[in-house]
């Protein structure tokens, strides 16, 4: 089995044809079926199915195509490595839009400092989203919430982050006492959809209670969200890192005190065998700034936790 095997089988299955494969790579079609014809038979099963339109993955092609690019993404990685003195390569790192706000920035400061050849490409998204690309194997590392039971993946407990209504304020803005859900209950509210994992958290705190919030818009982009909270549209019930990249002068905040209202943050990344040396390098680094964050008072509102599973 040749590297460029799995390259130019990886290639077809994603153009879905070999002609266009041998045009992308600049070989010839003939090279391209010859080599992935003999991967077959070194595998002693079938990889393509010819398809009057081009060709397609079968289901051992579906089951290799996972392991072939992980194979290249690290023989890629290894090849780095060897051309620099230091450790180098590439890691991909899918970050929340509340933890990008509190953690991006120093993570990329940590990164450059301790591993200057390491180059990240840090992915914004919805928990569920980072969920599917690291199942997907687009992501290396990511930091989820509230973990399903039965994931495959590697993952460490960061911290709990507790929930906190946040409101506009036109008389200057600043951290208010505690406050309860009951007290909330005829408070206009702003709060993700039901496909966010914050929102599911807050509909479970509720219907605790038996109360029925007053829901006066969902939206899933933080962005408009806090915009929204800002011009004194409604509350909204979120972690305190929402704030980190908002004018805290016009706002005003207060811990929910309820203890069910929490949202556990979990460190998920592949196995430690599909991961890179320079992955592995980014999760430890990742896997502590939060505790540095937090000393500092540049991450407010959490309790860390330190249990590895």
């Amino acid at each position: 089995m040749e590297l460029r095997q799995l390259r130019y089988l990886v290639r077809t299955i994603e153009l879905g044809s070999i002609s266009q494969a041998a045009l992308d790579l600049g070989i010839a079609q003939s090279a391209i079926s010859q080599q992935i014809q003999r991967l077959e038979g070194e595998l002693a099963t079938r990889l393509l199915q010819r398809t009057a339109s081009g060709v397609i993955p079968t289901d051992a092609g579906l089951a290799f195509l996972a392991h072939a690019q992980l194979a290249l993404r690290h023989a890629e990685s290894a090849a780095a490595a060897a051309q620099h003195a230091r450790l180098s390569g590439s890691v991909s790192v899918g970050l929340a839009p509340t933890t990008a706000g509190v953690v991006g920035f120093p993570l990329l400061e940590a990164m450059r400092a301790a591993y200057p050849d390491i180059r990240l490409h840090l992915v914004e998204g919805m928990s569920g989203h980072l969920a599917a690309m690291l199942n997907a194997r687009d992501l290396d590392l990511a930091i989820l919430f509230d973990l399903a039971e039965g994931r495959r993946w590697s993952h460490t407990r960061l911290l709990e982050e507790r929930l906190f209504l946040i409101q506009a304020a036109d008389d200057g803005g600043g951290e208010a006492p505690p406050i309860s859900l009951a007290q909330l209950a005829a408070m206009p509210l702003i709060i993700p959809t039901r496909r966010h994992g914050l929102r599911r958290s807050i509909d479970a705190a509720f219907q605790r209670l038996d109360i029925q919030p007053m829901i006066v818009a969902e939206i899933d982009s933080l962005y408009v969200l806090m915009d929204a909270v800002g011009q004194g549209l409604a509350a909204t019930l979120q972690p305190w890192a929402a704030l980190a990249r908002q004018d805290t002068t016009r706002l005003r905040w207060a811990e929910v005190e309820d203890p069910e209202t929490r949202r556990s943050n979990e460190l998920c990344s592949l196995s430690d065998d599909e991961l890179s040396p320079a992955a592995l390098a980014t999760r430890v680094v990742l896997g502590r700034l939060p505790g540095e964050l937090v000393a500092q008072g540049r991450w407010r509102g959490v309790t860390l936790a330190a249990c590895r599973t």
